[in-house]
């Protein structure tokens, strides 16, 4: 009862008629087979929508469902499959969802509904994705902190936050979601979790600069690792850009130290080398 409850809920005013529909239709949906799990700013929207226009893969009704970081019971499974095609209409159902890399009950939610899911994780130059978070921020109005202060505020804020979703499954925190800078650029930790609920070869990590400068192929060994047939969309244009000035190179350096520890515990953790600038200064 509590599951079609939650339903009744979708079904508030302003959601239209298609949206009745997809909630009534629910029991016939897929649910994912394919979840970009992110990380944020790391050309999650650009490589969705490569993937949303393949013949044998349909996309949720959004791209950033987030079912699997909210707090347990916001939200009916039958509320997640209305996102989602009919059974059927495609061999591949896809979500993109970057916080759930950052979350950290979202992978033993996720492998508890959809433990055979393949998973994409796209991981960025740290310091270039902290800076593009803060702008983003900035540009919808979170953030009025000069850069460097909002890192302090972070590293005051964001532990106690981190430890109260690990403790508290009902919980729910906008500044671990929002304010998140570094941390989320601490990838060793983040990838960890996944593999503890996830097989390896069920995780796909791609580097977002290869995205952004060979966008054909790496869509390419996506499909490929997918399984399905090749297939290049219309436009391979970037999504979700937006130009900024250039960080400080001082302070760059400065946090990039701050990565140096992780970036090598990551790439003893995958196997992979990421060619993103090292620190001048050897991790400890």
């Amino acid at each position: 009862m509590g599951a079609w409850n939650a339903v009744d809920r979708a079904l508030r005013p302003g959601w239209g008629i298609r949206r009745a529909i997809r909630v009534s239709t629910a029991p016939a949906r897929m649910l994912p087979t394919c979840v970009i799990i992110g990380a944020q700013k790391c050309g999650t929207t650009s490589l969705h929508a490569y993937l949303d226009e393949h013949p044998d893969i349909g996309g949720s009704q959004t791209k950033e469902v987030r079912y699997f970081d909210q707090p347990d019971g916001a939200h009916s499974v039958l509320w997640y499959r209305a996102h989602f095609p009919l059974r059927g209409r495609f061999r591949f159902a896809i979500e993109s969802s970057p916080y759930y890399l950052f979350h950290p009950r979202a992978p033993q939610r996720m492998s508890a509904l959809i433990p055979d899911a393949k998973l994409i994780a796209l991981l960025r130059d740290p310091v270039a994705r902290a800076y593009s978070h803060y702008h983003h921020a900035r540009a919808h109005g979170r953030e009025t902190l000069p850069f460097a202060e909002a890192l302090e505020i972070e590293q005051a804020q964001l532990p106690a936050e981190h430890e109260r979703l690990e403790r508290d499954p009902t919980a729910n925190s906008r500044i671990h979601r929002r304010y998140s800078y570094v941390s989320r650029g601490l990838y060793a930790p983040q990838i960890q979790r996944w593999y503890d609920y996830f097989g390896r070869e069920q995780l796909l990590i791609l580097e977002s600069e290869r995205l952004f400068e060979d966008p054909a192929g790496t869509l390419t060994q996506v499909q490929e690792w997918l399984g399905v047939r090749p297939h290049r969309p219309r436009n391979l244009r970037p999504h979700n850009t937006r130009d900024y000035d250039a960080i400080d190179p001082p302070f760059a350096a400065q946090l990039r130290e701050r990565f140096a520890a992780d970036r090598t515990e990551l790439e003893s953790l995958t196997g992979m080398t990421f060619r993103w600038p090292r620190s001048e200064v050897p991790a400890a």
